[in-house]
């Protein structure tokens, strides 16, 4: 078996030889992940969407009002549910079961890793150059080929549970720093198990949504009594989310070596916080208004299959974990993370933080494994998100709490302007891609711009 490019040979060589055949097998036994396919549809090489990705969403169109199931390649939205009305889907698992004609992904992901697997197989093949089943068909390619520019994704998936960990170690230790000071930055259980705290689902809204600046109690002075007001110090975090597809049942421990087998795709996700409203309520229970107002996620789904050329050994972790969340299996990913922010007085977004995931102490597969030993049952559509991002330098904070070091230092940007904190009418824009061999996997970007609070008195009394 042959390793196909730099990239891969680096991986492989940063596992035991214990490993090695195994990883070997699971990198290239995926078909549809050979960086020599290519479709008839144009495809740039530096486009996050080749044949080799195939995300799924959900969008509508000035025809299609009700929601319609896509995946997306280049520039263009391929309509699973005209293709599943015209038979296309036959010879899959899903074949007679409708799942492309419901609005949200939660069917489909109901379906399991097989299911998921066959049908971008099924994609793959409908959309390859040498294949004229789609390709030499006209009609079939107008009635489900969609440009991009001509459709509004929405929500792909009605989200369930929300948990929101705490997993990278810079970022713990950053914000421990700034917090409890430069001894003891992190606390005592956070080498030990995946820190989390259950969030709001009701709350998440898709990429392009504005976001709304929150109101709240803060306490400025330390004093004086708290105050009612906008959020001054409103942040970003940028992070990696994980949607649930096959269900665990009450009282089920869901293995840590089983945990891919849970995961339907991943988003990117941006968890936008209110930094003072935060501080002054989180103790003793954790966050609650600081961070329930919203968040925001990529429309394109992202499927694990799609990932695996990219997935690469985690940091080494000691104190060895306990045994349930112990594993030789190779799952943090090789991914590019970018944030840029433009202000209003600026015309063009500037870059102010690019970083890795790959550097991230707890992976998906313990977070799952953690979240689930005390028997917590898991549903189609339930999300869970990786924590902020951060690596070691300060351009690779994934926060702006991080790279103002809590406002101290603030950022400044191309247009003269500094920023502690985000201001109203700031735009953020967050992009992730692997890159492979000539092609890349990518998430699109998430992106959602600043505007003022809606009430800046005092709410109506009752």
């Amino acid at each position: 078996m042959t390793i196909k490019n730099a990239h891969q040979v680096d991986h492989v060589r940063s596992i035991n030889q214990a490993n090695i055949l195994e990883h070997h097998v699971n990198l290239h036994a995926i078909a549809e992940n050979n960086p020599a396919f290519k479709s008839f549809i144009d495809v740039a090489p530096d486009s996050d969407f080749p044949i080799q990705n195939l995300p799924f969403c959900v969008f509508k169109t000035g025809e299609i009002m009700g929601g319609h199931i896509g995946s997306r390649i280049g520039q263009w939205i391929l309509d699973l549910t005209r293709l599943e009305q015209e038979g296309y889907f036959q010879d899959t698992r899903v074949s007679g079961k409708n799942i492309f004609q419901h609005a949200t992904l939660n069917p489909f992901m109901a379906e399991g890793k097989e299911a998921c697997r066959e049908v971008r197989a099924r994609l793959s093949q409908l959309l390859r150059d040498e294949n004229p089943q789609l390709r030499d068909h006209a009609s079939l390619r107008k009635r489900v080929l969609i440009p991009v520019e001509q459709v509004h994704p929405v929500l792909p998936v009605d989200i369930g549970g929300f948990t929101d960990f705490y997993s990278s170690k810079e970022h713990a230790t950053n914000l421990g720093r700034m917090f409890r000071g430069k001894d003891q930055p992190l606390m005592p259980n956070w080498l030990h198990l995946p820190v989390a705290y259950d969030g709001r689902s009701s709350s998440i809204v898709v990429s392009g949504n504005d976001v709304r600046r929150p109101m709240g109690q803060t306490k400025p002075d330390a004093e004086k009594p708290p105050v009612y007001g906008a959020c001054k110090k409103l942040d970003f975090e940028i992070e990696l989310g994980c949607f649930i597809g096959a269900s665990s049942a009450q009282g089920e421990q869901i293995p840590v070596g089983a945990a891919p087998d849970h995961v339907f795709g991943m988003v990117l996700f941006n968890d936008w916080s209110a930094r003072d409203i935060q501080s002054w309520e989180y103790q003793p229970l954790g966050p609650f208004l600081g961070k329930n107002f919203c968040s925001s996620i990529s429309p394109w789904v992202v499927t694990l299959d799609a990932l695996e050329p990219f997935r690469v050994a985690g940091p080494a972790q000691e104190p060895q974990p306990l045994p349930y969340l112990q594993h030789e299996r190779l799952w943090n990913y090789d991914i590019n993370l970018f944030v840029e922010l433009q202000s209003g007085a600026m015309h063009q977004a500037q870059v102010i933080s690019a970083l890795n995931f790959k550097a991230m102490y707890w992976d998906f597969c313990q977070q799952l494994a953690h979240h689930t030993i005390n028997g917590c049952k898991m549903r189609p559509g339930d999300l869970f998100a990786s924590g902020t991002v951060s690596g070691k330098t300060r351009g690779e904070c994934g926060s702006m709490i991080e790279l103002s070091w809590g406002g101290a230092e603030p950022l400044r940007l191309s247009s003269g302007e500094e920023r502690a904190f985000l201001e109203d009418g700031d735009r953020v824009t967050m992009k992730a891609y692997c890159q492979g061999d000539g092609y890349r996997i990518g998430f699109g970007e998430v992106t959602g711009t600043v505007i003022p609070a809606l009430n800046a008195g005092q709410p109506a009394s009752v």
